[in-house]
């Protein structure tokens, strides 16, 4: 395995924030740390990235421990973002490449393709100051990468960022996987997990849930959920035999059913109240899985943005 975590852990006082977390990233793949706010997710990358050390485990990357040569070979971009707001972008980009010993020649080089790639080209000589926030999200994420790092660490990636530069970003990463390039990332906002990683894995309360390819994570839990996208209240629908759960997302609902529970029995009930407009029968959401599998409150998986720090 490419990066390996065998039973970190991390305490502050009498938190414990980490509890003995092992994982493993296959080189090449996009693995995703995913859990609520709070569960350790910025715990665990900070201690990938020896900014905290661990209270007890080891971190191996590329069959060694985790030493200072690894600064290098990664690309890391935390939650907190941090840009010096009186360089111009080009300045910044170069700077920045030349800490992670890439020369500023080969920085300048590569700076022009990364600004057009992420549509900042006419900033070029802007000071960072005069980007808009989500201007500078990009710009770090140029910095974090122009160095052509074989593993890159992403930290709530995706926060404040607008849909099309969402899918900008994605792009990205699927382009960087091609290359071979290991990208690992941490988000508790399931959809962006589940349309982007090979593996995943779930943490709650600093403890591991479930970990493992997403596609066979999926497959234990079974086809059990209907998808319903329909015209009206359905609240009604909790209260139909055979169902199990409800959650409504902005445009559909996702229901689970009993074992044993014929979805089309449930279905025709629905169909007696409201327009449907789209239903199918499929695997459940990792949102589903995480709810049922961590018992949490589905309110802490909702938030757009969080402010937790562990």
């Amino acid at each position: 395995m490419y990066l390996k975590l065998e039973k970190i852990r991390k305490q502050y006082e009498d938190k414990v924030a980490v509890d003995d977390l092992s994982l493993e990233v296959p080189q090449g793949a996009i693995y995703g740390i995913i859990g609520p706010n709070g569960a350790g997710k910025t715990t665990t990358i900070r201690m990938i990235m020896n900014i905290i050390a661990p209270d007890s485990g080891r971190i191996l990357f590329d069959g060694r421990e985790v030493d200072g040569s690894f600064v290098d070979r990664v690309g890391y971009l935390p939650e907190e973002r941090g840009l010096y707001k009186k360089m111009k972008v080009s300045e910044m980009i170069t700077y920045m490449a030349e800490l992670k010993s890439c020369p500023a020649s080969d920085a300048r080089k590569r700076i022009d393709p990364w600004l057009e790639k992420m549509d900042l080209a006419q900033y070029r000589e802007s000071k960072v100051e005069e980007l808009s926030k989500g201007m500078s999200q990009k710009l770090q994420f140029i910095t974090t990468l122009l160095h052509e790092p074989d593993i890159v660490i992403l930290d709530e990636l995706f926060s404040g960022l607008d849909p099309l530069n969402i899918e900008l970003i994605k792009g990205v990463l699927l382009d960087l996987k091609r290359q071979g390039r290991t990208i690992l990332f941490s988000t508790h906002v399931m959809e962006q997990a589940e349309k982007l990683c090979d593996y995943i894995c779930m943490i709650n309360r600093g403890q591991k849930v479930i970990d493992g390819k997403l596609a066979d994570v999926k497959a234990q839990f079974g086809s059990n959920v209907l998808q319903v996208d329909m015209e009206g209240d359905g609240g009604f629908i909790r209260s139909l035999p055979g169902v199990k759960s409800m959650d409504e997302f902005n445009n559909y609902i996702e229901i689970g059913f009993e074992a044993g529970a014929d979805p089309d029995v449930i279905l025709k009930g629905i169909l007696d109240k409201v327009k449907i407009r789209r239903f199918e029968v499929m695997e459940p959401s990792l949102y589903r899985i995480f709810i049922e599998t961590a018992q949490i409150d589905p309110s802490d998986l909702k938030q757009e943005e969080g402010d937790s720090h562990v």
